[in-house]
């Protein structure tokens, strides 16, 4: 669909250009590291639940890539956006985690700035490398204990957390988020599991990350406002990044009068494009990833994501929750629910089942809708 810059464009719009950068308006024939990418990351933060979210975008998508992936180093977990775990590929770790650690380091203290009182950061990160430097793997917890020994007075899961969510770039090692396997955190430097140097920070004045961080965004969430770039990667610093690459982008508003920046070949579907049922994890970008996200969630049932909470689409809006219980793949309304959503449901849902239980049956249930 050809969309004329400076065009209003309606929530309905809004939604199907999103569900065809996220892969949820029709599943893609893109390779698992392809789609890791073109995301920008996959949140993570519950080890199972980027599978959900991949197969939910990928055509014959394969858990055992992604699992693969994760042992080849080609995909890691690491922190990154919004201080939160992201799956993401080692070229974008290496690339993008220098560029974060301001933010990174802004949020820790928002959250320990009393704990941390009087330690110097800068020594504590210091520590913290020379600790993990013989390549052995550790928890949050085993570094804490390590480091309380110098520094007592934050106690041992502060700065546990404060060395390996913020000031060491580290990677969540295997087994830990590969398919169907429980296991906790032992973390690596980045640089030690990569086996490559971080990007150093760039020279003052410029920020090819950031300009980069632009048009990976609207690529895969535009069109889009700075307020939505900034709500998805946690990065208060982009206007220069924004100003250096505007002559590349198009511009339109949304209903609010906002202004909405894109990429001008990216996919803008007629906003009467219909949308599949498609069935979200925990945490999806889909939905964190903006700061309006009344694109595809209903204001009322907005921090349903934030909350952990899965969510079905239909018709390219939130409509539902779901759980597993009992093996079943349980559904619950947040709308009322035609005859036609129902069944709609219940058929997507029963892939659901059945990938989660690798083929051994498809049970779904969708609860009666709300009146």
């Amino acid at each position: 669909m050809t969309t004329r810059p400076g065009t209003t464009l309606s929530s309905r719009a809004l939604n199907r250009a999103t569900l065809a950068r996220q892969l949820l308006l029709d599943r893609a024939g893109l390779a698992v590291h392809d789609a890791v990418a073109h995301l920008g990351g996959v949140q993570a933060q519950e080890p199972q639940e980027p599978f959900v979210g991949l197969w939910s975008r990928l055509r014959g998508f394969d858990p055992a890539v992604l699992s693969g992936l994760l042992v080849d180093r080609r995909l890691v977990r690491t922190t990154l956006m919004r201080r939160t775990i992201h799956l993401v590929t080692a070229d974008d770790a290496l690339a993008w985690r220098s560029r974060h650690d301001e933010m990174l380091r802004r949020r820790m203290l928002g959250v320990y700035r009393q704990e941390l009182a009087g330690v110097d950061l800068d020594e504590l990160a210091a520590a913290g490398r020379e600790l993990m430097a013989d390549g052995q793997p550790r928890t949050q917890a085993e570094v804490g204990r390590a480091l309380g020994e110098r520094w007592p007075g934050p106690g041992p899961r502060v700065l546990g957390e404060a060395v390996v969510a913020t000031l060491v770039p580290m990677a969540q090692l295997p087994p830990r988020g590969m398919w169907r396997v429980g296991a906790g955190v032992r973390n690596q430097t980045l640089a030690a599991w990569l086996g490559r140097e971080i990007d150093p920070p760039a020279a003052a004045g410029t920020d090819p990350v950031g300009e980069q961080l632009v048009r990976r965004y609207l690529a895969a969430y535009g069109p889009a406002a700075s307020a939505d770039l900034r709500a998805w990667c946690g990065l208060s610093g982009l206007p220069a990044a924004i100003a250096a690459v505007r002559p590349e982008l198009v511009a339109f508003r949304d209903d609010r009068g906002r202004e909405l920046l894109d990429l001008p070949d990216a996919p803008r579907p007629d906003p009467d494009t219909p949308a599949p049922v498609r069935f979200l994890p925990a945490f999806d970008n889909a939905i964190l990833g903006f700061d309006d996200r009344s694109r595809i969630v209903d204001d009322a049932h907005r921090g349903i994501s934030v909350a952990g909470e899965r969510a079905v689409l239909v018709d390219g809006r939130v409509a539902a929750t779901w759980i597993v219980a009992d093996r079943v793949v349980v559904v619950t309304p947040l709308r009322r629910f035609t005859r036609a959503d129902r069944v709609a449901v219940a058929e997507e849902g029963r892939l659901v089942a059945s990938f989660l239980s690798d083929g051994e049956h498809d049970r779904v249930r969708v609860v009666a809708s709300m009146r």
